[in-house]
């Protein structure tokens, strides 16, 4: 997996993913403190409406800036939304009301959700081999889930000998470092294509290509499970652990650790299992067990004589081991499904629409498991993860390949696309790997 990183372009930028994440981390638990510090008990209604304030930031800022984003260079574009979050990073600990803390995390999750589609749809233009792409996203996966122990580790360190406000120093350094490195190398750019329609077409275009394509809709259900899953372990993870079995706060970051491990475990093996296995069979596969851990986990809860610490840290682990299956292949699908110059559009699409389901998923995790308890929680959400599944298996196609015979009724005989691709059995028909673009508008009918 590290042979990647023999790539002295992706070696930068992979760099920068990591530092920035830390620094992200860092000002998470800095948010956190600075949240109680103005608000004491209420500390948590307000951490709530700033993870609101940034779904919302990723579901509606990423389309529409990404609508513009080809016509900017591409490494000028990172570092400058790297400049934006480490600005944001520098005013944070001088905020003094909680309308201050809701408008810097609007501008922060902004600059993210322009940075990141953007950052995700470099990588392949850098590794167009597959293997290697692979290995890259099972680092980015790896990358993610080392973040989720090392940052509150490294957090805990430093506020023994600094106040919490310093973390965001922290967050800064990340950020500047990440900037730093995009600068010292080459970013691809890819070609300007001029677009019919407004503003309206451009900003809808990745959305549009994602729900036409039957592979993108199946993907879109299998974020729904795993969102129903990293919900259940991110929201209600202390409460299960310090309310429900009176366990101790190093307890939480344990249940939490198992989750990562099973995640990471997954993403070093991946590359292998997906050579053999492929995508979708590894995606529904995985979105299985997650839906069965999640019952699983419900019914150990109410039944008695049963060891929840050790079946929590089991099945925790399970359920990161599912999580890191279903999202680890989704950059590979992303790419089989759009022509280049659409690539960017079709990742912002995967991020706002994605964060979506995490929005439906935290609201659940959360009133539910506060008005009912853990066991209806959980059940709640395996139907929603269970609802997924069965909406991949109707919208992705068992047999899927990239080559699609079709027809061209609407352009001239002697139209110069007609003569691209391997001829087709139907008459005046042709294939080849097909994706929604200009010239593609519509899947073909017959293959859904």
């Amino acid at each position: 997996m590290l042979s990647v990183l023999a790539d002295r372009t992706y070696r930068h930028l992979f760099l920068a993913q990591v530092i920035a994440l830390v620094g992200t981390g860092l000002a998470t638990v800095a948010l956190g403190l600075l949240s109680y510090e103005l608000a004491g008990a209420n500390a948590g209604v307000v951490l709530g409406g700033a993870l609101a304030i940034k779904m919302i930031a990723y579901i509606g800022v990423g389309p529409i800036v990404n609508a513009f984003v080809d016509r900017l260079p591409r490494r000028a574009f990172l570092v400058s939304m790297d400049l934006v979050r480490a600005a944001v990073a520098v005013m944070l600990p001088f905020v003094t009301e909680i309308w201050q803390i809701y408008l810097l995390i609007f501008l922060l999750q902004s600059a993210s959700a322009a940075f990141t589609p953007t950052f995700q749809a470099v990588i392949p233009d850098i590794l167009p081999d597959e293997k290697r792409y692979t290995r890259a996203l099972s680092l980015s996966r790896l990358a993610y889930d080392m973040e989720s122990l090392v940052s509150p580790i490294l957090a805990a360190s430093l506020l023994t000998v600094i106040s919490f406000h310093w973390l965001f120093g922290g967050t800064v350094i990340g950020f500047m470092a990440s900037a730093a490195l995009v600068v010292s190398v080459v970013v691809p750019q890819p070609k300007a294509v001029k677009r019919e329609g407004g503003i309206y077409a451009r900003t809808t275009r990745g959305i549009r290509i994602y729900l036409k394509t039957p592979r993108l809709r199946g993907l879109l259900a299998l974020n729904l499970a795993a969102a129903a899953a990293g919900a259940m372990v991110i929201v209600n993870s202390v409460v299960y652990v310090r309310t429900l079995i009176g366990r101790s706060s190093d307890d939480m970051a344990l249940a939490l650790a198992a989750f990562g491990g099973g995640s990471m475990a997954t993403a070093l093996l991946l590359p292998r299992v997906l050579e053999r296995v492929g995508d979708s069979t590894t995606m529904v596969a995985a979105s299985w067990l997650l839906t069965i851990a999640l019952v699983g986990m419900a019914i150990l809860t109410v039944a008695p004589g049963v060891d929840r610490w050790v079946a929590l840290l089991i099945l925790w682990a399970i359920l990161g081991v599912g999580y890191s299956a279903v999202l680890t292949p989704s950059g590979r699908l992303l790419r089989r499904s759009a022509a280049p110059d659409d690539l960017s559009a079709v990742f912002a699409a995967q991020f706002a629409l994605s964060h979506g389901c995490w929005l439906l998923t935290y609201t659940v995790a959360g009133s539910l498991g506060a008005a009912f308890g853990m066991a209806p929680t959980l059940m709640a959400l395996a139907a929603l993860s269970l609802a997924g599944v069965i909406v991949a298996l109707r919208a992705w196609p068992a047999v899927d390949p990239e080559q699609l015979a079709h027809l061209h009724p609407d352009l001239p005989p002697q139209h110069s696309h007609l003569r691209e691709g391997e001829p087709s059995s139907a008459p005046a028909g042709h294939q080849h790997p097909f994706v929604i673009d200009d010239l593609h508008p519509n899947w073909p009918r017959g293959v859904m």
